[in-house]
């Protein structure tokens, strides 16, 4: 396993850092396979491990604390707030009244006394970031947490933060959790450039693409009606035009992989570490196998010449598809801030 620098936190963690998104009812339900997935990885180097509090509603958070027991002063413990948990109003986003609610109960279900990364999980516009980046400061100078950062900010975001934190005063955010693939590669145009300019440690998401880079689909055999392809048709039918160039460059990057003599697994996390700006590659493993499939590769390191051939089946910066769970501004998704009223309109 590899370290490095997780920006300028001044801490160093593993080049795979083990996401916990599967463990627990949405993935796998079994605690004690969960945990033994776990001292698996650290027993192989990781020494970096990523949660969020809306992970099977808290689940996955309360499996990580009983997991690292006794182990951990060795582990470098993300968790992230943001998503809604439970029934009602003010129980999700990025207010103080919601970020004090909430670390409080990810410490409890991590059962930890701090946190070392506290990562705000998606903007939110209802909230000036003014306020969110005081209110992490505060529960830095608590010791409750050791620094923070953010995931899935567009980079216009993440320049605003910077700015605020400087206007305010505070710490910023050291780091950035953004989706990044063989097949989707936007982030090389902003968002990772960004992050070098400021120094931010960066964690990628989905590196396998949502599990089309898992090597177990291919256009002639993909089955719709079982895994990720049955609950995102959209994103596995052949017959939808828009998923040609996938599948296209799916042929290609299958043949560079059996040219290396790696799997496409390997291929695929091996070019998410390939970039200057990444510090980890988040793998979230829902059993053993898929662990240890992942640990394989971990010391594959491709050289100029690959990244050549990669750069000519999809170029730098260019999506083949719109990550699952990628941010959308309220721009797009509000209608009702696209248009003027009726009545302003008809003025007009």
């Amino acid at each position: 396993m590899r370290y490095r620098a997780l920006g300028r936190t001044g801490i160093e963690v593993s080049t795979y850092c083990l996401g916990t998104m599967m463990l627990g009812s949405v993935g796998n339900p079994d605690h004690d396979d969960c945990a033994r997935i776990i001292h698996h990885a650290l027993d192989h180097g990781v020494n970096f491990i990523d949660t969020a509090d809306m992970y099977s509603a808290g689940e996955s958070e309360t499996i990580v604390g009983k997991a690292l027991h006794g182990r951990r002063d060795d582990v470098i413990l993300a968790t992230k707030v943001h998503f809604p948990m439970g029934e009602g109003r003010n129980r999700g986003g990025n207010s103080r009244r919601w970020i004090l609610t909430a670390v409080e109960d990810s410490l409890r279900r991590l059962d930890t006394d701090r946190i070392d990364l506290y990562q705000i999980h998606r903007p939110d516009h209802t909230t000036d970031i003014e306020e969110t980046l005081a209110t992490l400061d505060d529960l830095v100078r608590a010791g409750k947490i050791r620094t923070y950062g953010c995931s899935t900010f567009p980079a216009e975001e993440l320049v605003e933060a910077h700015h605020a934190a400087q206007r305010r005063a505070v710490s910023r955010f050291r780091t950035e959790q953004p989706p990044y693939s063989l097949l989707a590669r936007g982030i090389e145009a902003d968002i990772l450039p960004v992050a070098q300019r400021y120094g931010m440690g960066v964690l990628v998401w989905s590196p396998l693409a949502s599990g089309f880079l898992s090597g177990h689909i291919r256009r002639d055999t993909v089955d719709l009606t079982t895994g990720r392809a049955a609950l995102t048709p959209h994103r596995f039918d052949p017959a939808i035009p828009a998923n040609a160039a996938k599948y296209d460059a799916l042929e290609q990057l299958t043949a560079l992989a059996a040219e290396l003599g790696c799997t496409l697994p390997e291929l695929a996390l091996a070019f998410t570490q390939a970039h200057p700006a990444v510090t980890a590659t988040i793998i979230g493993p829902r059993t053993m196998a898929h662990l240890e499939t992942a640990l394989k590769g971990a010391e594959l390191a491709l050289d100029d010449a690959t990244l050549d051939r990669i750069d000519e089946i999809v170029p730098p910066g260019a999506n083949l598809y719109r990550p699952d769970g990628a941010w959308r501004p309220p721009a797009l998704t509000d209608r009702t801030l696209r248009r003027r009223p009726q009545a302003d309109r008809a003025a007009a």
